[in-house]
């Protein structure tokens, strides 16, 4: 992508117009599903942010976030990140994430929130391995009878809520683009592996329970928008992942990153346990 990029506060009811347009290009979502002007208006008046991205004076892109209440601590969650398909595949949704963090830092938090489908392989890349977050909270059905929000007829809306810690070390390194070294992990044990079937279709295998290992993987279909003919096998994979992350969230394990490859794997970590017996 040629052009001079320039990330910026929105503000003006002529600029949230634009974002409305925004979203109805990139999701394909009916209007009624659509976040409105008045609600960019009040959130950014009242605490809420909201950024663009210009490329060569032309908003390309945008994310929004407001004031919210995590577990007792004040904080923001971000809603939306969209970038219009032509300016897709320049990192500019890493910019405006790391434009995000800039600002919410300087408000005197610690801490952005936001959902998104464990199923999009993609998302999970961007959001553990390139920004730093972790995940110790699934949201079955979270946002109900949405139609534009599944993956298919009658496929639950299920979504992580993720944890971006940005004043921690491990996201300052990462913002700071130092390179890490990507180990291989395929001999570490997964509690959920596919396999290939008589009919030629890629499944998810019985999911294994009983791991006790520190660390292990969880593997997720790479594409899941190459499913769309097959929303029982879509169903398939979401079942069988929602029953591993709830079953070892409650024995205390986080998502601590994404391996994105020929293979996808969430990387699932056991957090250690202070003196008080929670965890840390």
């Amino acid at each position: 992508m040629a052009g001079k990029v320039i990330i910026r506060k929105l503000s003006n009811p002529k600029e949230f117009e634009k974002l409305v347009e925004i979203q109805r290009v990139v999701w394909k979502h009916p209007d009624l599903d659509l976040t409105p002007v008045h609600q960019f208006c009040i959130s950014s008046f009242m605490g809420g942010l909201v950024l663009g991205a210009f490329v060569d004076g032309e908003l390309a892109g945008f994310v929004y976030s407001f004031p919210a209440i995590y577990n007792g601590k004040f904080c923001h969650h971000s809603h939306l990140l969209a970038v219009l398909p032509q300016f897709q595949g320049y990192g500019l949704g890493k910019r405006l994430k790391w434009a995000q963090r800039k600002e919410v830092l300087k408000m005197g938090l610690d801490l952005i929130t936001w959902t998104y489908d464990p199923m999009q392989t993609r998302n999970a890349n961007l959001n553990f391995h390139t920004l730093g977050v972790i995940c110790r909270t699934y949201l079955p059905d979270f946002y109900g009878e949405t139609p534009a929000l599944r993956l298919g007829p009658g496929i639950p809306t299920d979504r992580l809520l993720v944890e971006w810690p940005i004043k921690s070390a491990r996201v300052q390194k990462k913002a700071e683009a130092k390179k890490e070294e990507t180990p291989d992990l395929s001999f570490l044990p997964k509690a959920l592996e596919g396999q290939a079937a008589e009919d030629g279709t890629y499944r998810p295998g019985k999911p294994a329970l009983r791991l006790e290992a520190p660390v292990f993987l969880v593997e997720i279909v790479r594409d899941v928008r190459s499913l769309q003919s097959s929303p029982e096998l879509i169903a398939e994979w979401q079942s069988s992942l929602r029953q591993v992350l709830t079953h070892y969230f409650r024995r205390g394990y986080v998502i601590m990153d994404f391996l994105f490859g020929e293979k996808c794997y969430y990387l699932l970590k056991k957090l250690p346990e202070t003196g008080s017996g929670k965890k840390k």
